[in-house]
């Protein structure tokens, strides 16, 4: 009997531990999990009471911005709007009463509402002064006539363009198409912002993809600057005379690698790895990769940040090489094919480190937080990696690169009155598809420096190699022309 008794004491023991656990749980050790999901509608329905902060461009140009409901009988007291649309909306995200937040809705949420703790200071002086506390003003690196540039520019061709400053790895610029509209997510309306979403996700181009940081690709023939920058650091000079066979015979396999359609490059004898990157020989390319193996073509691509997880202040993806390959896959790494995958936003990273002289900064679209008052509440910038790349070796990819644009693959991309640097891709991704159209590169005058990538999906011709420099160069031309003053 005792011993039954005993059991019955221990399960209820049990049961009452586990009812005092749940709310410990919820209560306390989750709160700010909770507190900060943006799936959380009670937590949202209570910030719209709150005049969140704007966003905003130079000169307090809105992207983003809080306005007292005037809908009849509407609980909430502010409604988000995005007054340009989707020109934005890869960086703004949305701030939705039904799906929560994304990109800097999301990431500075605490500043746009005034909650930060770098906020304290003015929250406890307006509790005493009975003051109601706006939200923080998220001032963005963007600049307005570069962004509109890269939108028109890119056009209704599916794809990406992020232009940077290579110097602060401030984002300039950052389209991707096709886009959404944030203000289709932002209503007081359930029914109408949950039909919005799911024509938005149905769509099967997928319109809230970012691909500018969000989409990994092939970079094709632009990643043969960073097999370019290996050969520098191991050795090889600008003015080697390396092979260039019609078609390289790729040891271990009997796949091997011919040029973009077929092509000839110098006619099947040598090149130096000047003239091989201006014409984009694949087999020259492909046999310096065997020759410095996976392992430093894989080193040489971390520098630039491959394989590690994107410093951008937003959700980014992480671009990627197989550390160990065998020769076959090396061979066709070091051409941007087989395993290796990148998004715009670090292909543009590439070209500004190169344009900076080899050192690399990671890119930032939020630079700073101002109160209402006009003070600055937080300051951000780029995370700086240092000299990732010898400053000499840097200063012969951009001679090389300025060669491309002046009389090779990228000529699409000159612009009078200005040196450009740059390189062309054809990156191959399916079997009868076409190949995305690829191009980085940089330019700069004075105190004003712009590096940009871009690339169109399915863009290419499948028989040209030089189809980067037709269809992705002008785009690359147009940004940045628009920042250096062009128009």
């Amino acid at each position: 009997m005792n011993r039954q008794i005993r059991r019955v004491a221990v399960v209820v023991l049990v049961a009452f531990m586990a009812l005092l656990a749940a709310p410990l749980y919820w209560q306390v050790l989750a709160a700010d999990r909770l507190a900060n999901d943006s799936r959380n509608t009670r937590v949202l329905i209570k910030e719209y009471s709150i005049e969140r902060g704007p966003i905003v461009l130079a000169n307090n140009f809105e992207v983003a911005r809080s306005v007292r409901s005037t809908r009849r009988g509407d609980p909430l007291e502010f409604v988000r709007e995005y007054p340009q649309g989707p020109r934005y909306g890869m960086v703004t995200g949305f701030y939705s009463l039904v799906f929560g937040r994304t990109l800097a809705e999301q990431e500075f949420n605490s500043f746009l509402l005034g909650r930060a703790p770098e906020q304290f200071g003015q929250n406890v002086t307006d509790l005493l002064t009975a003051r109601e506390t706006p939200g923080g003003t998220l001032v963005l690196t963007l600049d307005r006539a570069t962004q509109a540039a890269a939108e028109g520019a890119l056009g209704g061709r599916k794809g990406a363009v992020v232009a940077l400053d290579p110097r602060t790895g401030a984002v300039l610029a950052m389209t991707t198409f096709p886009r959404y509209n944030p203000n289709q997510l932002s209503s007081h309306n359930p029914e109408e912002i949950r039909r919005n979403w799911e024509r938005l996700i149905n769509d099967e181009d997928g319109p809230l993809l970012n691909r500018a940081a969000g989409a990994l690709y092939p970079p094709g023939s632009t990643f043969k600057v960073v097999t370019a920058a290996a050969a520098l650091e191991n050795g090889t000079s600008m003015s080697d005379e390396l092979p260039s066979p019609d078609v390289y015979d790729v040891p271990q396999t009997s796949a091997d690698i011919r040029n973009f359609g077929g092509s000839s490059c110098g006619g099947g004898g040598t090149l130096t790895l000047t003239e091989a990157l201006r014409i984009s020989c694949n087999t020259t390319f492909a046999a310096l990769g065997v020759e410095l193996g996976s392992e430093k073509l894989a080193a040489e691509a971390e520098k630039f940040g491959f394989n590690q997880p994107s410093p951008y202040q937003l959700p980014a993806a992480t671009s990627s090489i197989p550390e160990e390959q065998d020769v076959p896959a090396t061979a066709q790494s070091a051409i941007g094919q087989r395993d290796v995958r990148v998004s715009p936003l670090q292909m543009a990273t590439v070209a500004a480190t190169i344009a900076n002289g080899g050192r690399r900064m990671g890119p930032f679209v939020a630079q700073r937080v101002v109160s209402d008052k006009g003070s600055v509440v937080k300051r951000f910038e780029g995370e700086d990696f240092g000299q990732v790349i010898p400053e000499q070796v840097a200063g012969d990819l951009r001679d090389m690169m300025r060669q491309v644009v002046e009389s090779g693959t990228g000529v699409n991309a000159r612009i009078p009155g200005l040196e450009v640097a740059g390189k062309t891709g054809t990156a191959q991704h399916a079997q009868g598809r076409n190949p995305h159209a690829w191009f980085i590169g940089f330019t700069g005058s004075g105190d004003r420096q712009i590096a940009v990538a871009v690339v169109v999906e399915e863009g290419g011709d499948v028989g040209s190699e030089i189809t980067g420099g037709r269809t992705a160069a002008p785009i690359a031309r147009d940004v940045m022309r628009a920042y250096m003053g062009g128009g």
